[in-house]
C-alpha cells in the first residue's frame, strides 16, 4: 500500500516539448502520414506515449488523420507557422539585399528553394534605366537559373541526377539540356561558390547566384539578374559583392541564434 507521500511521476514540460517537436520532425516530407507504430519506432518512444503526444497535436491542429486507419501527417498549423518563418526570413534578409542593389545598382532577388525549383519571396529593384524585373511569388527551375545551380553545386553528382534527372527543358538556345554540360558547370560553382546564368533561363538576361540557408536550414538564394549588355564588364564584381553579402547574412543569423 503505497503512502500518503507518494505521487505519480509527472513528464517534465521540457522533455514533453522535445518529444512533440521529435514527433513533428520525424513526419517531415510524409505526405502519406505515418502509424502511431512506425512513429514510435523513428523515435525511439512508447507506441502509448506517442500517441497521448499525437493526440494532444491533433487538438492543435498540428497533426491531422492522413488515412482511417490511424495514420497522422503534419497539419495546417505547421503550414500557418512556416509562412510565418518564411515571412520573418524575407524581413531579416531584406536590409542585407537592399545594400547590396544600392551598391549595384542592379535588382536584386531573393528565393526560396521548393523541392526541384525556386520561388522568389523579394525584390529589390535595381536604379539603373535598362533593368530586369521578376514577380514575387514567380518560380524558376534550378538547371537554367543562377541560384539554381549555386544551390545545385552543394550536391554530389548522383543527388543531382536524383533531383531534377538527366535531361531538361530548353528555355533559350543556351539552356543547358543535358546533365553532362550541367554538372561541369556545377563543378566550377562547387569552386567559387557562385552560380552563373549566360541567358539559359531568358534571352538578354544574364545573372549571378549564391545559395545560403536560414534560420532553420531552410535552402534560399540570392541573385542579380543583369542585362547581357552590362554583364561581361560587372559579373566578377557582382560574383565578389553576392559572397561578401552571403557572409554578412550568415554572421547576422548566427548572431541571432546565439
Amino acid at each position: 500500500m503505497r503512502g500518503s507521500s507518494d505521487k505519480i511521476p509527472v513528464p517534465n514540460p521540457v522533455q514533453v516539448i522535445a518529444r512533440a517537436a521529435s514527433i513533428l520532425r520525424a513526419l517531415e516530407g510524409e505526405d502519406a502520414g505515418l502509424s502511431l507504430g512506425q512513429i514510435a519506432q523513428r523515435v525511439k518512444l512508447a507506441r502509448s506515449t506517442v500517441q497521448r503526444i499525437v493526440a494532444s497535436l491533433e487538438a492543435e491542429k498540428l497533426l491531422i488523420a492522413a488515412s482511417p486507419n490511424g495514420r497522422v501527417r503534419l497539419g495546417p498549423t505547421v503550414l500557418r507557422l512556416a509562412g510565418s518563418v518564411r515571412s520573418d526570413f524575407t524581413a531579416t534578409a531584406r536590409p542585407y539585399i537592399e545594400k547590396l542593389s544600392n551598391e549595384l545598382h542592379e535588382t536584386v532577388d531573393l528565393a526560396s528553394v521548393r523541392n526541384n525549383h525556386l520561388v522568389f519571396i523579394d525584390q529589390v529593384i535595381g536604379s539603373q534605366r535598362l533593368r530586369t524585373v521578376s514577380a514575387v511569388g514567380e518560380s524558376f527551375p534550378l538547371h537554367c537559373t543562377a541560384n539554381g545551380k549555386a544551390y545545385l553545386s552543394q550536391f554530389s553528382e548522383d543527388e543531382v541526377e536524383r533531383l531534377i534527372g538527366r535531361s531538361y527543358e530548353a528555355r533559350t538556345p543556351n539552356t543547358l539540356t543535358r546533365i553532362g554540360t550541367l554538372l561541369v558547370d556545377l563543378r566550377a560553382a562547387r569552386k567559387t561558390g557562385v552560380g552563373y546564368d549566360r541567358e539559359e533561363h531568358t534571352l538578354g538576361i544574364c545573372a549571378v547566384g549564391v545559395s545560403l540557408r536560414d534560420l532553420f536550414g531552410n535552402p534560399v538564394a540570392i541573385s542579380v539578374p543583369v542585362p547581357t549588355q552590362r554583364f561581361e564588364k560587372q559579373h566578377s564584381h557582382i560574383a565578389a559583392r553576392l559572397l561578401a553579402t552571403k557572409r554578412a547574412m550568415e554572421a547576422g543569423m548566427r548572431s541571432m541564434a546565439a
